[in-house]
């Protein structure tokens, strides 16, 4: 198993990760009974989204001898109605001011983000919209 996700009430879990015992906790958005206080399941997906990307990307980068370090990614989330659902995720990567990429170092950073396990698992009724801030 990967993990255990426990109902704790008022619209919150808390899931453990086994291999390693770190904690998140989640709540309800706002928008959806909750309290908005904590990560909602659907804020989630999309900053997983985003690590997923981050961290296939540091492998690209660690094989290729690119240095990314610093590089940061801004998450936002848009939902639908009728069903409520994740309509877009939008990701913006901003490179640290200062360092410089080639032609092939942004190709392959390119092609890591937009292939990572994540990107390609989300069905493709969710518009993901990436931008790369070089």
């Amino acid at each position: 198993m990967t993990s255990k996700v426990v109902y704790t009430g008022q619209l919150r879990t808390i899931a453990t990760h086994l291999a390693s015992g770190n904690t998140i906790e989640t709540d309800a958005p706002i928008d959806n009974h909750g309290k908005g206080e904590r990560f909602s399941p659907t804020d989630l997906v999309a900053t997983g989204l985003a690590c997923c990307m981050a961290t296939v990307m540091g492998i690209a980068a660690e094989t290729h001898q690119i240095d990314m370090d610093g590089t940061s990614f801004d998450v936002q989330k848009i939902m639908a109605s009728n069903p409520r659902k994740i309509g877009e995720i939008k990701v913006a990567i901003q490179f640290p001011e200062g360092k410089k990429f080639n032609d092939k170092e942004r190709k392959i950073l390119e092609l890591a983000a937009l292939t990572c396990p994540v990107y390609l698992t989300l069905s493709e009724e969710v518009i993901k919209t990436v931008t790369f801030h070089w």
